[in-house]
């Protein structure tokens, strides 16, 4: 089977082109031909060979707009190779590469990856509705990261039948001990509370921040992550006296990722609305045996990647004495605590593995070529 991997950005930050890049670098290191083809971000464009079973195609971006990339030169190039594939593997949303398909021609099979609904650019959605019902009509088998978000998103409600889930699966990371060490050393004497992503509205870092007030003294919330909210959050936790309680960290190397996650004792996700869809950054604490505090958003995986109860405690979103409340008792019970861990690094083993989530996708490909 030929395979190519189309939709989101270069260079690689986003969780949706990470999930695509994965695909096919293992897919490929398996022996099966799948490329890729993204939009470049930062204007920087070199097509890649990988390896002899992967070319990823690195398209000109003209114009960011309402978080799309315009890229005409995706449309010309797909126009170009398409016929060379048997699967499109098409991830949604994004607009650039639904028109890309859309004016192929492409008369061979395609998988949706629908990663979540688009919530708030209703402006861009008028606009984007008719090809979107297409691409949903087009394709063969659509592929959702959890059955909550399949089942709830209002634009798959008639499709229910040709829906599967694969959860997103992440590689193993390590920790440095000595790392580790300093960073329990620079805050000894205190529970470390770990929160990592964009500093974005609907992340709800506010709200992680206000729940230091609920804390006792001895815990600190460690924020990692850029974004353009970061000069408003550091004027919240000045403005209440939060300095020794809150850090904004800013942005942490991927070889320092483990050591936080490792020197810490629970992960919180306070994100707020639909558009966290799934949160990655929960399988990843999982997988450091890190209890999970995070919000039960309405429709979206985030609850059912971290498992109430099992995995660590959900609370409703936009309540930062909820979060308060969560993080103590996780903390403040040793017993509870240690089931918490043990059962995190479970369900991560269970789900989310990357091995996990590409096997799927083979078994996936080979059962949409027999449609």
């Amino acid at each position: 089977m030929r395979i190519l991997q189309l939709g989101k950005f270069h260079p690689l930050k986003g969780g949706v082109e990470k999930v695509m890049y994965a695909l096919a670098k293992e897919l490929s290191e398996r022996g099966i031909d799948c490329d890729a083809m993204f939009a470049s971000k930062d204007g920087h464009v070199e097509d890649i060979q990988l390896n002899e079973h992967c070319h990823i195609y690195i398209c000109r971006t003209i114009l960011e707009a309402k978080a799309t990339m315009i890229a005409p030169t995706m449309v010309t190039t797909l126009v170009q190779i398409c016929n060379r594939y048997d699967i499109i593997h098409i991830h949604h949303p994004d607009p650039m590469a639904a028109l890309s398909l859309y004016s192929s021609g492409f008369k061979g099979r395609v998988v949706l990856h629908w990663h979540c609904d688009i919530i708030r650019q209703n402006k861009l959605l008028k606009f984007y509705r008719a090809l979107q019902s297409w691409m949903i009509r087009r394709a063969d088998i659509i592929v959702g990261t959890s059955p909550v978000y399949l089942q709830a998103s209002d634009a798959l409600t008639h499709v229910q039948q040709k829906c599967r889930c694969i959860p997103i699966g992440i590689y193993e990371t390590t920790s440095d001990p000595a790392t580790v060490a300093a960073i329990r050393q620079r805050y000894a004497g205190k529970h470390i509370v770990f929160s990592l992503g964009r500093l974005v509205l609907y992340k709800g870092y506010e709200y992680l921040i206000n729940a230091a007030h609920y804390l006792p003294e001895d815990y600190v919330i460690l924020i990692g992550g850029t974004g353009h909210q970061h000069t408003h959050l550091a004027d919240v936790i000045n403005s209440q006296g939060l300095q020794n309680r809150v850090k904004l960290l800013g942005f942490i190397p991927d070889e320092e990722l483990g050591s936080y996650f490792q020197a810490s004792e629970l992960f919180c996700l306070p994100s707020i609305d639909k558009r966290e869809a799934f949160a990655i950054v929960q399988a990843k604490s999982m997988q450091h045996g890190l209890p999970v505090v995070s919000t039960d958003i309405p429709g979206s995986g985030v609850p059912w990647v971290n498992k109430n109860g099992v995995s660590g405690i959900t609370v409703p979103p936009c309540d930062s004495k909820a979060l308060a409340d969560a993080i103590i008792q996780v903390c403040s019970d040793e017993q509870t605590y240690q089931r918490l861990r043990q059962q995190a690094r479970q369900r991560y083993e269970q789900l989310f593995r990357m091995e996990r989530m590409i096997d799927a996708h083979q078994a996936l490909y080979r059962e949409v070529l027999e449609l």
